[in-house]
Formats: structure tokens, sequence, C-alpha cells
């Protein structure tokens, strides 16, 4: 289950860096946070896995999105 869960944190973060649009990649970031919420909870550190999840997840997915909106899109073309 471990190598499973860390495997898709790979996949998904490498494809948050390689994602053309930012929204997307925000959107890849909250997943392994909640992935890594999840690794967390497996080994035994609840405390550390609410937090991960609450911030991680949470507090910075809203952040960014917040910071996405009030921003010009500038596509090239």
């Amino acid at each position: 289950m471990t190598v499973i869960l860390l495997v898709l944190v790979l996949i998904l973060s490498v494809y948050a860096l390689a994602a053309r649009d930012l929204l997307h990649g925000i959107i890849a970031l909250s997943a392994v946070s909640l992935l890594c919420a999840l690794m967390f909870y497996l080994l035994h550190a609840p405390d550390v896995a609410i937090t991960e999840a609450a911030v991680g997840a949470g507090i910075t997915t809203v952040v960014f999105i917040g910071v996405i909106r009030n921003t010009e899109r500038k596509d090239r073309g």
C-alpha cells in the first residue's frame, strides 16, 4: 500500500511540474498533499496527517486559487 501511494505521489508531482495550466498544477499539488496525509495516517501519526490535510490540501489550495483568480492571464499567440 505504501509503495502504491509513493508512486502516485511521484506521478502527481511530476504532473504538477509539467502541467501547462496552473489550475491543473494546483489540483495535482492538493492531491499530493492528501496522499501524504494518508501516508502519515498509515504510519500512525494522525496529528501530523490532520495538519497536512488542513494546511496542505485546504488552506494552501484556497490561497493558490485566490492568487490565480486575481492575476491577469497573458496567452501567447
